[in-house]
């Protein structure tokens, strides 16, 4: 029994001799790699998958904010930076009060509201657009009667029939007839402002009797039913909003597209519209999130683009995603605004474009739409532009 234990020592002995004697020839082994690469081996040197900073970008429901919708759907998960989250605003007013206050890291806004929230707080840069033309004019029946618009919406343009028209029913109800707009500093004002300026009529802003036609805001989802209360009650009514909206009066028979922006404010790959805002802190302190994200937003509308080409399955997997969040939009509009014939909203060339963005700007001091001009130098920053989105 003795014997037995002493023997069972001496190999326990062996054993843990010999298990020292590897982990000190280990440890030099390290040390020699060590001093020859200059790097010590430390708990610091082990690279790990950086922590998500969170993203989140407010938006409004539209066809002008869809490719931020489609980076959430499809990409957020491949996203290596950015926790990208998106978050429905109910109107303008909100989504403006959500992102000055430090709700959101990002929100996309429409191009006059933005430069007037800078001229006011200038905690923010332009570091994308969202998209290209998406805008419409929508009139009521009462309207149409002296407007006759061709069937075919493809051959629908803004000649002077509705500017006569506005004229026609300011006779007849001794006032002027009322055009809902998302917000009294939307682009669709400029839109509104160069299409009756070019007829010679006159757009008054929120009120006013001698004006051809006054805009009212009216929040986009509750256009449509702008328009079919006034048509109930005998009115004459239109609105100017993004897309799908006029599309939805259409194809619920309730109204009808009179023309798209596109036409009205030509320019070369379509007019400024919606653009992406992110705050100078999030800017500072979460730059590759940020750029994450555009780079996402910006895929997501070529996706949207190839599904416009290809149709049939491609489309309709768009129109789902969008109604995931955007249930109003009902799948006949969605696929009635992204339109390959008429091509009348654009998710290409979505980088920062001051040029384009002058163009907005000057109308809007010129319509009295914006009270100032802003510094677009300031107010933009072009370091998040990427190559994947130009032409």
């Amino acid at each position: 029994m003795i014997k037995n234990t002493f023997i069972q020592r001496f190999f326990v002995g062996l054993f843990f001799s010999a298990f020292s004697s590897w982990l000190l020839a280990l440890e030099n082994e390290s040390l020699k790699y060590s001093s020859e690469t200059s790097k010590p081996i430390t708990s610091s040197a082990i690279k790990t998958s950086p922590k998500k900073a969170s993203i989140k970008a407010a938006y409004i429901p539209l066809a002008d904010h869809y490719a931020g919708i489609i980076a959430f759907e499809k990409y957020r998960d491949q996203m290596k930076y950015a926790d990208y989250t998106i978050a429905r605003m109910k109107s303008w007013p909100l989504l403006r009060g959500y992102f000055l206050d430090g709700l959101s890291d990002m929100a996309f806004v429409m191009s006059p509201l933005a430069m007037d929230m800078y001229g006011r707080s200038p905690t923010f840069k332009w570091v994308s657009q969202m998209h290209r033309d998406g805008n419409a004019l929508a009139i009521n029946d009462l309207l149409n009667k002296h407007v006759n618009l061709p069937s075919k919406r493809i051959d629908r343009r803004p000649n002077n029939k509705v500017a006569e028209a506005y004229s026609i029913v300011k006779r007849e109800m001794g006032r002027p007839s009322q055009v809902g707009v998302p917000s009294l500093l939307a682009t669709h004002m400029v839109v509104l402002y160069k299409y009756l300026k070019d007829n010679g009529k006159t757009l008054g802003i929120g009120t006013g009797y001698s004006e051809d036609v006054i805009a009212i805001a009216v929040p986009p989802p509750k256009a449509p039913v702008f328009i079919k209360k006034q048509n109930s009650k005998g009115i004459a009514a239109s609105f100017e909003q993004s897309l799908p909206w006029a599309d939805v009066v259409e194809t619920q028979n309730f109204g009808h597209v009179a023309w798209y922006s596109k036409h009205v404010l030509k320019w070369p790959k379509g007019h400024v519209e919606c653009i992406a805002l992110a705050s100078n802190d999030a800017i500072a302190n979460k730059r590759e999130a940020v750029r994450e994200v555009i780079y996402f937003i910006h895929k997501a509308g070529l996706d949207i683009e190839e599904a416009r080409e290809s149709g049939g399955d491609a489309l309709l997997a768009i129109a789902a995603m969008v109604r995931k969040h955007i249930p109003e939009h009902n799948e006949q509009a969605i696929i009635q605004s992204l339109r390959k014939d008429l091509d009348v909203i654009s998710y290409r060339n979505l980088n920062v474009e001051k040029p384009g963005l002058k163009m907005i700007m000057d109308l809007a001091v010129e319509g009295k739409i914006l009270r100032e001009a802003i510094d677009i130098e300031n107010f933009t920053d072009s370091t998040f532009s990427t190559t994947i989105t130009a032409d």
